[in-house]
């Protein structure tokens, strides 16, 4: 039985604190299962003098979003010296800002979309880049705050003009890729295996993310095998070329062409995937061989600081 006493960080004050709360109560009920002694803290601003009191051997982030996924929570639990999952202070600040991330995996041969970054009143007073295009917050997560403007689209969106907007006041906008949703997750420096995504909604946002039936996955996707292992190296060259550690999760687009193959774009890696009963990563862990309780083991078993 492992003799660790482990701190499972969720909630916390950021737009997925939901997300958060239902995946840290599922890891932590795992970690009970394989033996650890666990904790669960919701997150406040408070956390520094919870974990000083408490004095876990290891922290499980299980938050999303900002301060939890920006590096933020990462470099109070190095100044603690609190071992903890996932990736570090500047490999979760780069993953976190998809522009500056999209000018390493550039840099390091990743492909990815034409983009822009603006004030939100600036792109919503006119198109700054030619239809069809995508307008998201630079540092947000689980497609919060996504809007996509189609071809024939009038105007940009003006809701991100309203007086609760909270996706901040730079947003980014990039080139529209159609085409097919992949994801491949990294565990350590191993790429497990590709999912492709469905959904009968808009796109894959927030809702279909996290909503029973929300989307389809099929596990392996139904790709060429040379599409299928591009996806896989690009997902580790991602994961590599950020200076991640533990578990992340790169998503692109795949726009098919007679024959089997295409054009592949990276979108994203995620440093903090979900962790629910319906998010991809676990059900790639599940297909590489590992238990629910054997994949959330590993990443306790895997925690440090200078990461």
């Amino acid at each position: 039985m492992p003799d660790k006493h482990v701190a499972v960080l969720k909630g916390g004050w950021s737009q997925e604190r939901e997300v958060s709360l239902n995946s840290g109560a599922q890891c932590a009920e795992a970690l009970r299962k394989a033996g650890y002694t666990v904790t669960e803290i919701d997150v406040d601003r408070d956390i520094a003098l919870r974990l000083a009191e408490l004095r876990p051997d290891v922290a499980f982030n299980g938050l999303h979003g900002t301060v939890g996924e920006d590096g933020t929570i990462q470099g109070i639990l190095e100044v603690m010296q609190i071992p903890y999952t996932h990736s570090g202070v500047l490999s979760s600040a780069l993953a976190m800002n998809k522009h500056q991330a999209k000018i390493m995996f550039k840099a390091a041969g990743v492909p990815v979309t034409d983009h822009v970054v603006a004030h939100r009143e600036d792109i919503a007073r006119k198109h700054v880049m030619e239809p069809p295009y995508v307008v998201k917050p630079v540092c947000e997560g689980s497609s919060v705050g996504v809007f996509i403007v189609k071809q024939e689209s009038a105007h940009p969106p003006q809701e991100i003009l309203r007086h609760d907007w909270k996706g901040g006041e730079e947003l980014m906008v990039e080139r529209y890729i159609p085409g097919r949703e992949l994801t491949c997750a990294v565990m350590g420096d191993v790429a497990l295996g590709v999912i492709e995504i469905a959904t009968d909604l808009h796109f894959y946002n927030y809702e279909a993310k996290y909503a029973e039936g929300g989307s389809t996955h099929t596990l392996p996707a139904e790709v060429s095998p040379n599409i299928y292992q591009t996806v896989q190296k690009l997902s580790l060259k991602a994961h590599e070329a950020l200076g991640c550690r533990g578990v992340t999760r790169a998503d692109f687009r795949f726009q098919p062409r007679t024959g089997g193959e295409g054009d592949l774009v990276c979108l994203e890696i995620n440093t903090q995937p979900g962790m629910t009963r319906t998010s991809l990563v676990p059900e790639l862990a599940v297909h590489a061989g590992h238990s629910f309780e054997e994949f959330v083991s590993w990443m306790v078993e895997d925690a440090s600081c200078n990461r």
